[in-house]
């Protein structure tokens, strides 16, 4: 598979050539309805890439298949089956990775106490039952690091039932 393919890149490249104008999120448009202070900071380059998949760089039926094509690139990069990229945020991902990995699962989920806001969200939302890790303080830094290998085995020991465990690196 030739990985020099950027089929999104290439898909946006185009966008902006054919100079399209989305009619679907994100309510800036692509910096035109941009608050003036912000424009100020950032110019409006970051937000002419800020474009939807389907509806922007596609159509709704996905015909270019830009995105299954960078999805298949993916997978073949890092020796998965399939690969798919989040297009609706890290957040939700996060929540739709709890709800296929654990939901409905007896065990649970193996989770950093500090995890971030989105876990606990997905904690809540699936009915997840976390299986506590504490983290590991730095007190020299005054922050925590992720668990530990060996405290990760641990958790698996005493939870032998979890689904899966869940671990954000840098903590929130």
């Amino acid at each position: 598979m030739d990985q020099s393919q950027a089929p999104l890149l290439d898909a946006l490249a185009d966008y902006h050539r054919k100079n399209g104008y989305g009619f679907t999120p994100p309510g800036h448009r692509q910096g035109k309805g941009t608050d003036d202070r912000v424009l100020a900071v950032l110019g409006k380059e970051p937000f002419r890439a800020d474009v939807l998949a389907t509806g922007g760089l596609d159509d709704r039926r996905t015909r270019g298949k830009f995105l299954a094509r960078a999805e298949e690139l993916m997978a073949d990069a890092v020796g998965a089956q399939t690969a798919f990229f989040s297009t609706c945020g890290s957040s939700l991902s996060v929540k739709a990775a709890m709800m296929a990995v654990a939901g409905g699962a007896d065990g649970g989920l193996l989770v950093p106490r500090d995890s971030h806001k989105s876990i606990v969200a997905g904690l809540i939302f699936s009915g997840v039952r976390p299986r506590w890790i504490t983290p590991r303080w730095d007190s020299e830094h005054h922050f925590s690091h992720p668990p530990s290998p060996e405290q990760v085995r641990a958790a698996w020991e005493k939870h032998p039932d979890a689904a899966g465990a869940l671990i954000v690196s840098p903590s929130p």
